[in-house]
């Protein structure tokens, strides 16, 4: 069924481009046209600081990502209490997660997308810009209060240009940050390294030693064995690649959408999937596969499948990250005892290009349908989308839910009721925040103050997250490359084929299925597929914005 959407969406994306083509520039003229103004009253006194009302009962649709492990609930406490603050009733299409980039793709081409599309990581929206199915969103920023003052705020201007299109416009809505928030990383059965006296490690090479002296220890355990290589947006160890790539100079895994990369000593674009730097990578992880440090089932294994093996003691370490961590060691309660063991994130190892982690403020954000600028009620759905993801009080009220039912504050911090438990916030607690209240889930609780962020942190969490800020250099972002319309559709429909490859060759690497003296041969395969062409395109595209501005 995966593999017939894929097609489907393929054959979609070029009845897309052809149409795009045959339309030539009238679209970007009637978007021109139409961006001074926004329909609707909205409401008179809206701005920073005040709760957005719409003055008559309204109904918004938007998708809403469904995680099964806090599965929607239409009679959520959050849905009724959105309406009772601002008269706006949202209407769901509930989609799975594991579905959720491919139906939206195709909600969004079929022309049936909801007005509200959360959940959607920059870049994401590229496809869409050129048939006009979703709005330059930066063209009514001017009516979003709470939007514009955090990025004035927080200096956010240069970040907000990378996602601009050829038509020096954006197209999605991202979730700001105070800070760059490093999250996912490796997480280790401290208590086992701590009884046989081995070091945590603080590169990959103490990593391998350090996973080599478990496996003598331990010859019947495989002492790595990761996960997120078949849930989401799937990629091989989507995860572990994201943040090991940036140590080995790199991008990998759900750390990018394309494979390119900036080379900053040659200052142009390159396609990373082909390089040594990627090449090694693979090396360094297939070579622990090969000695028996990593599970090889790493890479086609469900999730829940490597957390029953970590938590069991059947593997020592796994990718996790904030989230995860605290579901694990409640589970390892239940499976070791509680007291019996200890498990910490620890700081992302550092590569052959140092002590580095790649990291943006922008979150995953929104985009908006098109048809939206036609409702004439623009104007207070756009104030509603400011305040619910960008206001104070609407990014407390996604991540905290109700004061006085779900939380309290004392001495100015947030305190969760005594009956409920989130992430392991109040394990006491017999209710859980997001299960059974739908607050603090990923579709809307992204974004905000670092206050805000570290609120519903462990002091453990916190702790990592001030040693990763002391101890490793953040890396600038990539310059961006706005393509126009015609070059993007061409950039698009290289970049699935080629996107595809790296990922099915990047698993053959790295389990052994394919020999790295092929290696030269796989570069090949991508240049047939096109790939000097679609870097050439990413390099005219840098040139000329560079030009521009």
């Amino acid at each position: 069924m995966a593999k017939i959407l894929k097609k489907l969406a393929f054959l979609i994306a070029i009845v897309t481009a052809i149409s795009s083509l045959l339309a030539g520039c009238s679209s970007d003229k009637s978007t021109s046209s139409s961006a001074s103004s926004a329909k609707g009253d909205g409401m008179k006194d809206y701005a920073v600081g005040k709760t957005f009302k719409a003055d008559k009962p309204l109904t918004f649709t938007t998708m809403y990502n469904d995680a099964a492990w806090y599965a929607f609930k239409k009679d959520w406490l959050l849905w009724s209490e959105i309406t009772k603050r601002t008269n706006v009733t949202l209407k769901p299409t509930v989609v799975p997660m594991s579905d959720y980039g491919q139906k939206r793709s195709l909600l969004i081409s079929s022309g049936d997308a909801p007005l509200i599309i959360p959940k959607t990581y920059p870049g994401e929206e590229t496809p869409f810009v050129s048939s006009g199915a979703i709005l330059p969103i930066s063209d009514y920023v001017k009516y979003m209060p709470n939007f514009k003052d955090k990025v004035e705020k927080w200096k956010l201007q240069p970040e907000l240009d990378r996602l601009k299109q050829a038509d020096g416009k954006y197209y999605v809505l991202p979730g700001l940050h105070e800070d760059v928030w490093p999250d996912y990383t490796l997480a280790v059965r401290t208590d086992i390294f701590e009884k046989n006296n081995i070091a945590i490690p603080k590169t990959w090479d103490e990593f391998e030693a350090a996973l080599k002296k478990l496996k003598e220890i331990y010859p019947d355990v495989t002492p790595f064995s990761d996960r997120w290589s078949t849930s989401g947006a799937a990629s091989p160890l989507g995860a572990l690649l994201q943040y090991a790539a940036p140590t080995f100079g790199t991008v990998g895994g759900w750390g990018t959408t394309n494979y390119i990369k900036f080379d900053q000593d040659k200052n142009k674009f390159i396609f990373a999937g082909a390089t040594e730097n990627y090449k090694q990578m693979l090396q360094y992880f297939n070579g622990l596969i090969k000695e028996g440090l990593m599970d090889k089932e790493s890479l086609s294994q469900s999730d829940d499948t490597a957390k029953e093996k970590f938590v069991s003691g059947k593997s020592f370490v796994i990718s996790s990250n904030s989230q995860e961590i605290v579901a694990m060691r409640d589970s390892m309660n239940k499976t070791l005892g509680e007291g019996k063991f200890s498990i910490a994130k620890i700081d992302v190892p550092g590569g052959p290009k140092g002590n580095v982690i790649a990291g943006s403020r922008l979150e995953n954000g929104l985009m908006i349908n098109a048809k939206a600028k036609d409702d004439p009620h623009f104007k207070e759905l756009l104030q509603f989308v400011d305040w619910l993801w960008y206001s104070d009080e609407g990014q407390e009220l996604a991540k905290w839910g109700v004061e006085g039912t779900t939380y309290k504050k004392e001495n100015g911090k947030r305190v969760l009721m005594p009956d409920i438990n989130f992430l392991g916030l109040n394990p006491a607690g017999k209710k859980d925040l997001r299960v059974d209240y739908g607050f603090g889930t990923g579709t809307f609780a992204y974004g905000g103050t670092t206050d805000l962020l570290q609120s519903t942190m462990s002091d453990e969490e916190i702790k990592f997250q001030d040693s990763m800020h002391q101890n490793k250099e953040v890396l600038p972002t990539d310059p961006p490359y706005p393509m126009e319309s015609v070059d993007q559709e061409q950039a698009t429909l290289l970049s699935t084929p080629l996107t595809d490859m790296v990922k099915q060759n990047t698993a053959k690497f790295i389990l052994g299925t394919r020999s790295f003296s092929e290696w030269d041969a796989y570069v090949s395969e991508l240049k047939a597929k096109g790939m000097d062409k679609y870097v050439d395109l990413v390099n005219k595209a840098y040139k000329e914005y560079k030009k521009k501005n």
